[in-house]
């Protein structure tokens, strides 16, 4: 056969099958979507997410992706934040680490992004606009703020500084409530420079010391609202032993599960009672209350609303809610207003120093605009 005349030899090769692979990505395509759905059908939403405004705004949407979970995420999640620690000293977005074992929210040191530079100004009308409220109800205001754990244990920022308007904050708000008349509890003086620390170490709140301490100032400015003090008897538990206590500020950087070593160490504080004294008979009333703490979280930490009631002598309707920031307890006060007591005579209104400088809520926004709408109205009309 002449070599000439012979076929080459095919050089294609058979087309390779992607059915191992398609069928791999199909599997994991519908695990994803099992796993999906498993998660939304677990997310729980607070009740202002779930409204036409947070979904036209986004924030419906942020809260349920930040509640979508793989299997293991938080494991993952921990780990991560165990190593920042451990290696670099970093504690995350919204918590920074001062000295050793010491731990700050990170709005307390710099304003958060987005809040405008008014907003304290802002803030200031709404106190004002909501003690007028309360005297149509015949009812008379304390402002207390609590100051913030970096203006007050600033000896264990090691380095870290507040930022100056936030340092000016407090005393704009102090010259402008002397300025409107409103009475005012300064708890600088009362808990700064003291041979003891008044905040957890990995907490935002007051410890037992700082708030027994800030009860006592709160009291004795009420009382020169009030008059004499009531005779409402309380009985005191001694001093349990020390135990574990898990700071909000570990949980919020995500140290909460993270092995010793790996996170500040968990303080240990010992518990007590403060409870009114009954006598048990069937005609023992209940004293009317004339005193509402409309407060922050710090109102249900460490004992701080039992130990008001205890130097007022009087038991403390506590109104106070985690997570309500500047004016949260206060609206959820005003809300039930027409079904206060005739006997109610105070309304002690504490909030966090540092919520004075978050962006404003959606509620403090609408209260801003039906306060400037009559004056808006009132300069139209004179124009006219």
């Amino acid at each position: 056969m002449n070599p000439r005349d012979a076929k080459p030899a095919s050089t294609d090769a058979p087309a390779p099958s992607h059915r191992t692979s398609a069928i791999v990505w199909m599997v994991l395509l519908v695990a994803g979507l099992v796993v999906g759905l498993w998660s939304l059908s677990h997310v729980q939403l607070r009740p202002e997410k779930t409204t036409r405004d947070a979904w036209l705004n986004g924030s419906a949407e942020t809260a349920i992706n930040q509640s979508l979970r793989l299997p293991g995420q938080s494991w993952i999640e921990m780990a991560s934040a165990a190593a920042r620690y451990r290696l670099l000293g970093d504690l995350g977005e919204k918590v920074v680490l001062g000295c050793p074992q010491w731990m700050f929210y990170h709005d307390g040191l710099r304003v958060q992004p987005g809040a405008a530079s008014d907003v304290v100004s802002q803030r200031l009308q709404l106190i004002a606009h909501w003690r007028r409220q309360l005297q149509s109800h015949k009812v008379q205001m304390l402002v207390v703020a609590v100051p913030d754990k970096a203006r007050v244990e600033n000896e264990h920022l090691c380095g870290r500084t507040m930022t100056a308007s936030l340092h000016a904050r407090y005393d704009q708000l102090r010259r402008t409530l002397a300025a409107d008349a409103i009475p005012f509890v300064d708890l600088r003086s009362v808990l700064e420079a003291q041979p003891e620390d008044m905040y957890f170490r990995t907490d935002v709140h007051m410890n037992p010391a700082g708030a027994r301490r800030a009860a006592q100032a709160v009291a004795a400015g009420a009382l020169a609202l009030l008059g004499a003090r009531g005779d409402q008897r309380f009985d005191i538990s001694a001093p349990t032993p020390p135990e574990a206590r898990m700071g909000d500020l570990l949980v919020l950087s995500g140290l909460k599960d993270a092995p010793e070593g790996w996170r500040p160490e968990i303080e240990h504080v010992a518990a007590q009672t403060i409870t009114p004294v009954r006598s048990g008979g069937l005609l023992d009333d209940t004293p009317p209350v004339e005193v509402l703490l409309a407060g922050s979280s710090n109102g249900l930490r460490s004992n701080f609303a039992e130990w008001l009631g205890h130097d007022l002598g009087r038991e403390v309707w506590n109104l106070s809610m985690d997570g309500g920031q500047f004016s949260g307890a206060m609206l959820k006060a005003l809300a039930q207003a027409e079904r206060w007591p005739q006997s109610l005579r105070l309304v002690i209104w504490e909030f966090s120093e540092n919520t004075m400088s978050l962006p404003l809520t959606e509620d403090e926004k609408n209260t801003l605009r039906q306060i400037t709408a009559p004056v808006l109205a009132s300069a139209n009309t004179a124009l006219r």
